[in-house]
């Protein structure tokens, strides 16, 4: 009696088989799931990139642009003016290109944008305060420069026998009998008026800082005296006169100025004649 052979299932060889199959998808899975990280990494690296780029670029276009006019004005013309449309493209790209807010770089990359703006605002103070002891220091410049003028005029003065400051002393000086004094009262105009020898026209008169402008004819030239001061003597020399003409203005007011003008007594033809007749030989026949 034969027996039927025995047929024996191999199915170890199937599991190895599907176990083998689940094992490769899951490690391309792996690989895919890996790959897709790496190019998110990516992504967000050159979104960095570019937006610290950016961010370069512009804290260069602020520094120039404080470095080339003052900060108020800038601060002004900036709030008035609409963004150029370059401005505009710029910030849209870098709205773009914000990388993700949880990434941990995001937060770091706006602490040094903040940090930047402190500095700018501090640079933008001390830029102001800077200007403003310009400002101060050019207001006591000029005070000071105004004070030395007048001692400088006043002893100038007393050197040459005093300058009248008001009416009073104008006529002390005349009392003395050494020079002719002409007062005067003058408006702004292009039109001259006679001073004593003189033609006089007033240009500018600036009440506030006590300084004028004038134009004179002198022997028939005109001369210009510009940013005189209230007391300060205009030295003028005369073909006939020994010694200069002094003119003096002693009240500034509103395109308005006041003053006088003094000369010698006596011309140089005037003072030869009497030195000549003074001299002259007696003849001792005639006082026989």
């Amino acid at each position: 009696m034969e027996t039927e052979p025995v047929h024996h299932v191999k199915w170890p060889i199937y599991v190895l088989i599907v176990v083998l199959a689940a094992a490769t998808v899951v490690t391309a899975g792996y690989l895919y799931h890996e790959k897709q990280q790496n190019q998110e990494l990516t992504s967000t690296n050159q979104s960095l990139g570019a937006t610290l780029s950016q961010l370069k670029s512009e804290l260069d276009l602020v520094k120039d642009h404080l470095a080339a006019q003052p900060p108020a004005r800038a601060t002004a013309v900036q709030e008035k003016q609409p963004q150029p449309a370059k401005a505009r493209s710029a910030k849209s790209a870098r709205a773009n290109a914000q990388p993700p807010k949880d990434d941990p770089r995001f937060g770091q990359l706006q602490g040094q944008l903040s940090d930047q703006q402190k500095l700018l605002a501090s640079a933008r103070e001390d830029l102001d305060q800077t200007r403003d002891d310009l400002g101060k220091t050019r207001d006591d410049l000029g005070k000071t420069r105004d004070d030395l003028q007048g001692n400088i005029d006043s002893t100038r003065g007393e050197l040459s026998g005093s300058i009248a400051r008001t009416h009073d002393e104008l006529v002390t000086l005349q009392k003395r009998g050494e020079r002719n004094y002409y007062e005067f009262q003058l408006n702004k105009g292009k039109a001259f008026e006679r001073v004593g020898p003189l033609r006089v026209s007033l240009r500018k008169a600036d009440a506030k800082h006590k300084r004028f402008d004038v134009n004179l004819m002198v022997d028939d030239n005109e001369l210009q005296k510009k940013s005189v001061n209230l007391y300060e003597t205009v030295w003028l020399n005369l073909s006939d006169r020994p010694q200069p003409l002094e003119l003096v203005v002693n009240q500034i007011t509103k395109d308005h100025i006041a003053g006088y003008l003094s000369e010698p007594k006596y011309k140089k033809s005037e003072l030869e004649q009497t030195a000549n007749s003074s001299g002259a030989p007696v003849d001792a026949k005639a006082s026989q």
